[in-house]
């Protein structure tokens, strides 16, 4: 099973720089698509749903701003959208379907980078995840949960981590906090169980020239259940074209 997740920052943008074309030959069961800055309405069908996908999106309240959607060659059971939280649910982060064998989310986690509320409110929203994590662990099926956690774990997922000790992002409650789900909650971290090397990184700023300089940060997942980590068959972050500021991260699990 091929699981794709990608921060299009502007699922419209990303179109135009063929994304969708991309998508189409990956032939991957599951896209999860995160800021979409775009409210189902203003998207045509033809040009944003390949055939033979289900399609499922949950938008922001706010125009042009955030949202998440999940493209499935699979019949979904069922569909969640948001969490139950009516501050993270009105900016559109976080869909789920049920697949029968497995669940997939797509998430974003909100950037903390703009003012200290929004730290705050970035804080709070890991706060609320812990639950919801849990319910999906207690489930009998596997999870994965993907998208922007807008966190690199480690000093091997960001490229400057020296002069970003204190900045949102690679702050040491973030990566504590992230710690937390891999270590004493036992989630997977499933990239780094294929790919242990450095320098791989799924966000680059657009100031300078980070993007050709790598100067980059891993702050996109795939963070699975347990039971998933013996099967991630093989994992790599598309750099090949550019869709957005983000990269799609592409993982095969043996399912």
């Amino acid at each position: 099973m091929k699981i794709i997740t990608l921060n299009a920052n502007g699922i419209r943008a990303a179109q135009r720089k063929g994304f969708f074309d991309w998508m189409k030959q990956q032939e991957a069961d599951v896209v999860c698509i995160q800021e979409t800055k775009a409210q189902l309405h203003q998207l045509d069908p033809k040009l944003f749903v390949p055939a033979g996908h289900h399609f499922y999106q949950a938008d922001a309240v706010k125009k042009g701003y955030s949202g998440v959607s999940i493209y499935t060659k699979h019949q979904p059971q069922t569909v969640r959208y948001g969490i139950d939280w009516p501050e993270f649910d009105q900016e559109g982060r976080w869909v789920e379907v049920d697949l029968g064998d497995l669940i997939v989310a797509s998430l974003y986690l909100p950037s903390g980078s703009a003012k200290e509320e929004r730290q705050a409110f970035k804080y709070l929203c890991m706060e609320r995840l812990e639950p919801v994590l849990d319910n999906l662990k207690n489930k009998d099926k596997p999870f994965v949960v993907c998208g922007d956690w807008n966190i690199a774990h480690k000093k091997i997922d960001i490229k400057n981590w020296r002069g970003n000790q204190k900045n949102s992002g690679f702050l040491p409650e973030e990566r504590e906090w992230m710690s937390n789900l891999f270590e004493q909650k036992n989630l997977v971290d499933a990239f780094r169980v294929a790919e242990p090397g450095e320098h791989q990184y799924s966000w680059w700023s657009n100031r300078g020239q980070a993007w050709a300089n790598n100067t980059g940060w891993r702050i996109d997942y795939h963070i699975t259940s347990p039971c998933l980590k013996d099967k991630v068959k093989s994992a790599h972050i598309y750099k090949d074209e550019r869709f957005s500021d983000h990269a799609p991260v592409v993982i095969e699990y043996d399912l």
